[in-house]
């Protein structure tokens, strides 16, 4: 398994114009989490203009649906993406996971009043607050997802100490 990429994924989302929050684990480590993440994941605004453009930043990097095997009749383009609403999905550029929803945050509008935007690798990048990932992760309630939260409740109770002094 292939690590993301993200000094060519960030770039290339923002270069084509792609409306989305980088959620999941990559938004974790933007926070200060030491945890390595193996994937990045994103919600994506379902417009269609945002949708055309998801679909063309990808195609060149053979996105297929992680942990199918190869050969079934799979088809990466705007009618697949409308059709659907989260992919996991193996990239030439590492694994990456497009998400129309994300469980106890909602869709890419739902999620962006709980947003800042950071530079990473020369772009900007809209992340989700520290305080809605771990509210992300709690609902989200996968063993993975409990390991995280202490560590992040930690880094946000060190913010806040941060901030009253």
């Amino acid at each position: 398994m292939k690590a993301p990429n993200f000094g060519e994924i960030f770039p290339l989302l923002h270069r084509a114009g792609v409306d989305f929050i980088l959620v999941g684990g990559g938004a974790a480590t933007a926070h200060g989490s030491a945890r390595i993440t193996q994937d990045v994941d994103i919600v994506y605004s379902r417009s269609t203009e945002n949708q055309r453009r998801v679909v063309e930043a990808l195609r060149p990097y053979d996105p297929y649906p992680r942990g199918a095997p190869r050969g079934l009749p799979f088809q990466w383009d705007e009618r697949t993406l409308k059709a659907g609403l989260n992919f996991t999905l193996h990239t030439s550029l590492g694994l990456i996971d497009i998400l129309g929803e994300v469980t106890g945050g909602g869709s890419y509008e739902q999620l962006l009043p709980h947003t800042t935007v950071i530079e990473s690798y020369g772009v900007p990048i809209r992340i989700v607050t520290l305080e809605k990932l771990i509210q992300l992760k709690r609902a989200a309630g996968r063993p993975k997802d409990f390991e995280a939260l202490s560590e992040l409740q930690a880094l946000l109770e060190e913010r806040q100490k941060q901030s009253e002094n």
